[in-house]
């Protein structure tokens, strides 16, 4: 049995109910307290989970915290991280990091200053799918690739959020939201981004929320582009065509990724979730299916309390994050891949504001594989 982190979480909203209810599946963390700035909020997610309910300093003082989780609005991550480093304390934020580069890069600077692990989501390519998409590419699957597209389109968050005022101020959007998934999912297979060139436009003014809720029926002001078009080019020489839109009603594209080696296609499965299927073509001929559910972090396993229709492992980052602290390693979700990403997203929106290609200042290895013998060591059960 792993030696048990103890865990924190400030921000008790929505997606805090998914973080608490996967922390079972992994061996070496043991939550015990939450905290958000309405004590109420705090008070209904440690009742529903039997934990703790602080005040955010008080939680911070903590001295049976090692690792606090931010899963704050985007627009006080930063903020909120800062002070969990200060505390002594690793830190691992919801995507993304931070709302700029710079902000971004003052954190994984404070987390080295002190010594520290700091993490950030998404942790969706540790998932079956990704690590098998990634294998799959370094053992020459589709030899080197040229090329690909990736596409995230829908019509928005007002329909299901209760609160989406967030969505669509600075940080939000679907680049600074869903684009983190993408993105990360991408610097896992190719490597680093090297530069961006992109427009972007805003499709409607302002959204009615819809969502059941306190906000329902009031019109929510678009302060952020909803619509954008990038290709971004890889230090490995890849080009990729990203599109990423909530205006869109319906659309066509039934692969979220798509990557054009020298051998052959690969179409890799939604990185927002953790296990899909991978289907390789190899020069023109039928694609082969390849299954990614009977692998570590795989297995159906929400939504919670059943019938299971996917994979949703949320605390992976967490876990490795923790396995990290103890064995004096890199985590695979770093501040330095999180902090990579969100340049990558500012440049995107500064390119097409200022209708310019942007060269990153930034670079990254690629995060480690996720080993059969990794996932073992901090999962408590894996299918």
């Amino acid at each position: 049995m792993a030696k048990q982190a103890g865990i924190g979480i400030i921000g008790c909203g929505t997606i805090s109910e998914a973080y608490l209810r996967l922390a079972p599946n992994f061996a070496n963390l043991k939550v015990v307290a939450v905290a958000d700035i309405v004590a109420a909020a705090a008070r209904t997610r440690a009742e529903q989970f039997g934990l703790r309910a602080l005040g955010v300093d008080e939680l911070l003082r903590d001295e049976s915290i090692s690792t606090v989780i931010n899963l704050t609005v985007p627009a006080v991550h930063y903020e909120v991280s800062r002070s969990i480093l200060s505390a002594g304390k690793n830190a691992y934020s919801e995507k993304p990091l931070a709302l700029t580069a710079a902000d971004a890069r003052k954190l994984v600077a404070e987390a080295d200053r002190r010594g520290l692990k700091l993490g950030g989501a998404p942790d969706t390519f540790l998932g079956a799918a990704g690590q098998a998409a990634r294998r799959m590419l370094d053992k020459g699957a589709i030899g080197d690739v040229i090329a690909g597209s990736a596409h995230v389109m829908g019509h928005g968050m007002e329909h299901w959020h209760p609160q989406p005022g967030f969505y669509f101020k600075p940080g939000g959007g679907p680049v600074f939201d869903m684009g983190p998934y993408y993105i990360t999912a991408l610097v896992n297979l190719l490597g680093a981004v090297k530069g961006v060139a992109a427009m972007a436009t805003r499709g409607f003014a302002e959204r009615t929320v819809t969502a059941a809720g306190p906000m329902t029926g009031q019109k929510i002001k678009v302060r952020t582009p909803t619509t954008i078009s990038a290709v971004l080019e890889f230090a490995s020489g890849t080009q990729i065509t990203f599109g990423a839109s909530w205006d869109v009603w319906r659309h066509g594209h039934q692969n979220p990724i798509e990557l054009y080696g020298t051998d052959g296609t690969m179409l890799v499965p939604d990185p927002n979730f953790f296990a899909g299927t991978i289907s390789v073509t190899e020069k023109g001929s039928e694609y082969r299916e390849v299954e990614t559910g009977g692998e570590a972090f795989g297995a159906a396993n929400w939504p919670f309390g059943g019938p299971f229709t996917r994979a949703n492992y949320r605390m992976l980052g967490v876990a490795d994050l923790v396995d990290a602290a103890a064995k004096g390693r890199e985590p695979r979700c770093s501040g330095r891949l999180a902090a990579h990403v969100v340049e990558v997203m500012e440049s995107i929106l500064v390119s097409a504001a200022e209708k310019r290609f942007v060269k990153l200042r930034s670079s990254i290895e690629r995060p480690a594989p996720l080993t059969a013998a990794d996932a073992k060591r901090f999962a408590a059960r894996t299918a």
